[in-house]
């Protein structure tokens, strides 16, 4: 059974001799506020008083501009080739392109990107429905734009997009002909969650408040969706017991107005398992809802409590996570401090792809179940064996060399090192959330990283990490770490 043993406290973090501010805090820290960082990063992190560190990173989050619009961003069909060959390429090329720049930001934006990950498995659309790229911009665009800001401007922005009104056929709503997809969602997935605070007659009065958006144009396709008051129902509608002519923008401000509890504990509850447990600590939820609501449900005052609170930082709290696969990758090469690469960021795309985490295409609209459905029997080698490749990537892209591990390793023990129980330790406890639990596990870590040298050469102190091999030998030992039940967790 598990259970959840971090105090429930959001005061302000102070280190203690039993909780000090240490490099495992700070790895902790970027593995949630970021996707991971290099040990530069987490020396200079220790440096800083992790309250501040955390204000900090939100304050650049929030500030941080949305990515730059490409040159298609406004583009409808008329803009691409008659030619339908020519034009499914054109189209797949630009998505190609933004997605590669997306995980590109993933790398260098931290939590404004962690934040636009978690908001894409919320406000799910599937880009498979609605394919036109300028679409697919728009929807990403307000991913980062309200990331860290207005929840309830949001989601009055979202519901709009294209790209949400064709995924859950908002386009077909009209007042002859109801739809109570989107209705339905907005309460049951986005706001409020399943049976909370709302009724199938407040659904179906919702979906006729929120009809009218059905002005798309074949000849205009992938143009903008605008609203059609002759499409709109204008008649009297009864939501959670209020009576009105309601449209859209009422039944959202209704849902803020009289479910503000259900809203900021369900939003809250969804933050806390992605950022901090699974295993929820209702008491935490319930502070932080508050905070939310007090701050006419801002973001970033939730965020920066709970990254700067006891709670967070508690052992407890410690790899507790399964991220999925892309961000288990891009925490590895963040880490490791590898160079960004397009071709890379397609294979971790495209290999996540294969196993369920397909970037712009959640599973379905409830998005991906996270945390242990990212682990099966069939995952676990592409995740362990994906980490190798990455490795054998670099090492064959860099003359067949792959100093970077050599690197981490030199930085954790002293230069002149030469007993592999160390290294191995140091590495093992820097890669792994809590290390290993026995000294058992971390000789047969030994093992793997001592390989086929010469045991002489170990006990002779010929051998050290400046030896010509010993970036292989920290290769296998990080592919062995990977195929660990400790390393998927962060």
């Amino acid at each position: 059974m598990p259970f959840n043993c971090a105090p429930s406290d959001l005061s302000p973090y102070q280190p203690t001799p039993s909780q000090p501010w240490d490099r495992r805090r700070a790895i902790h820290l970027y593995r949630r506020m970021a996707f991971g960082a290099s040990k530069a990063v987490i020396d200079q992190a220790i440096l800083q008083h992790p309250v501040s560190l955390a204000k900090s990173i939100v304050a650049k989050a929030k500030n941080l501009a949305p990515a730059p619009a490409p040159p298609w961003a406004n583009w409808t069909i008329a803009n691409y080739s008659p030619i339908e060959e020519e034009r499914n390429a054109q189209i797949v090329q630009q998505i190609i392109s933004w997605v590669n720049n997306w995980v590109n930001d993933m790398r260098t934006n931290d939590l404004r990107e962690r934040m636009s990950m978690f908001w894409h498995n919320h406000f799910v659309t599937r880009l498979d429905k609605y394919v036109c790229p300028s679409w697919m911009y728009e929807y990403h665009h307000l991913l980062q734009k309200h990331s860290l800001g207005n929840f309830k401007t949001f989601v009055k922005e979202m519901g709009t997009t294209p790209a949400m009104l064709v995924f859950l056929d908002g386009v077909q709503n009209t007042r002859f002909q109801p739809n109570e997809n989107f209705a339905r969602e907005l309460f049951e997935l986005f706001t409020l969650g399943v049976d909370n605070g709302y009724t199938q007659a407040d659904i179906v009065n919702a979906a006729r408040a929120l009809s009218g958006w059905n002005g798309i144009e074949l000849a205009n396709l992938c143009g903008d969706i605008t609203f059609v008051p002759a499409f709109w129902d204008n008649g009297q509608k009864t939501i959670f017991g209020k009576t009105g002519n309601f449209g859209y923008n009422e039944v959202i401000d209704l849902i803020f107005n009289e479910r503000p509890v259900q809203v900021s504990q369900y939003i809250c509850k969804k933050i806390y398992a992605h950022f901090v447990n699974p295993d929820i600590d209702e008491e935490v939820v319930n502070q932080l809802a508050l905070i939310f609501r007090q701050n006419n449900f801002e973001l970033a005052p939730v965020m920066e409590t709970l990254f700067t609170s006891v709670h967070f930082f508690d052992d407890a709290t410690v790899g507790t996570v399964i991220p999925g696969h892309i961000e288990y990758f891009l925490t590895f090469l963040n880490e490791l401090n590898f160079p960004n690469n397009d071709i890379l960021n397609q294979y971790i795309v495209y290999g996540s792809d294969e196993f369920d985490q397909r970037l712009l295409n959640p599973t379905d609209v409830s998005g991906w179940k996270g945390n242990r459905a990212w682990i099966t029997s069939s995952t676990l080698p592409f995740r362990f064996e994906g980490i190798f490749n990455i490795m054998l990537y670099y090492y064959q892209q860099q003359n067949n060399q792959i100093e970077q591990v050599r690197d981490l390793a030199l930085s954790l023990v002293s230069n002149v090192e030469s007993d592999p129980a160390v290294v191995v330790q140091a590495v093992c406890d820097y890669i792994l959330p809590n290390g290993f639990q026995t000294q058992r596990e971390y000789d047969e870590a030994v093992k793997v990283f001592k390989a086929e040298v010469p045991e002489n050469y170990f006990a002779s102190g010929q051998w050290n990490l400046y030896w010509e091999y010993a970036p292989l030998q920290l290769i296998l030992l990080l592919q062995y770490l990977a195929a660990q039940p400790e390393y998927q967790l962060k």
